[in-house]
C-alpha cells in the first residue's frame, strides 16, 4: 500500500501534528494576487505575521492553513533561485500556529535527517521523518521553519503522537511568518533532491504526485 492510502487503514495509527487545534482554520491567501501582499515588502515578516494575526481574530479563528500547490510568485519574487527555476507551486501545506507550539509525528516515525538551512526565504530549522511499515512503502514527512535549539537527533524514533519540535522564531525560521511547511515526499523524491525544494515548477506538475503528493491527508486536527 502507498500513501495516502495508508491512512485509511484501521491498523496505522494517525495522530495530529498539533493537538488541541479547534474551529474552522484561517485559509490563508498567499498567492500570486493575494491582498494581503499587495503593495508590500514581502520579506518584511513580521509585518505579515501582524496581519495575519489581526485577519484570524477578526474570523475568530485559532490556527490556519496556506495551501498545496497555491502559485506564490509575489512571495517568492526576491528569492532568484526561484525566479531562474520559475519554481513559485508550493509543494506543502503551511499550517499557521502559535511561536513555541509543538509538532508531533503522525506517524510512527524515525528522524532521517536534521538540520539548520541558514538564510533569508529558507526552512531554518528542519526536520525530516521516514515512515516504515511492513503494511505501506516507505515514504517521509518533511517540517520547516523549527526552532533550531529543539531539533532531534537523526536516528531517533517517535511514535506516532509524540513532540519531536516546536515552532520557531523569525531569526531561526528563514524569517517567516509562525508556521510549518509539511511536504510529504516519497523514495523517488527524496532521490530526486526534494528535500530542499518546497516549490517546484509548472513543467514538474505531470510527475509530482510520485514524487510529492499532497501533504493534506496526512495532517489531522483530532
Amino acid at each position: 500500500m502507498y500513501y495516502p492510502f495508508l491512512l485509511y487503514s484501521d491498523s496505522i495509527r494517525h495522530c495530529p501534528v498539533f493537538n488541541g487545534l479547534e474551529g474552522d482554520p484561517y485559509i490563508a491567501d498567499l498567492s500570486l494576487t493575494s491582498p494581503l501582499l499587495e503593495d508590500r515588502d514581502v520579506r518584511d515578516q513580521n509585518g505579515l505575521q501582524a496581519i495575519l494575526e489581526a485577519e484570524m481574530a477578526k474570523g475568530g479563528h485559532r490556527w490556519g492553513v496556506a495551501p498545496y500547490l497555491e502559485r506564490r510568485d509575489t512571495l517568492l519574487g526576491d528569492c532568484p533561485q526561484m525566479v531562474a527555476e520559475q519554481r513559485f507551486l508550493h509543494l506543502g501545506l503551511d499550517v499557521i500556529v502559535p511561536l513555541g507550539a509543538p509538532l508531533h509525528a503522525p506517524l510512527d516515525a524515525m528522524v532521517e535527517t536534521t538540520g539548520y538551512e541558514a538564510g533569508e526565504g529558507n526552512y531554518g530549522g528542519y526536520v525530516l521523518l521516514k515512515h516504515a511499515h511492513p503494511r505501506f512503502e516507505t515514504f517521509y514527512s518533511l517540517y520547516g521553519h523549527l526552532c533550531k535549539t529543539k531539533l532531534p537527533a537523526a536516528g531517533k524514533t517517535f511514535a506516532a503522537g509524540e513532540a519531536f519540535a516546536e515552532i520557531g522564531d523569525f531569526h531561526e525560521n528563514g524569517n517567516w511568518f509562525y508556521h510549518t511547511h509539511i511536504q510529504v515526499i516519497t523514495a523517488a523524491g527524496l532521490a530526486a533532491g526534494y528535500v530542499s525544494k518546497g516549490y517546484c515548477a509548472e513543467k514538474d506538475l505531470a510527475e509530482i504526485n510520485d514524487l510529492c503528493p499532497s501533504s493534506i491527508p496526512i495532517f489531522k486536527i483530532r
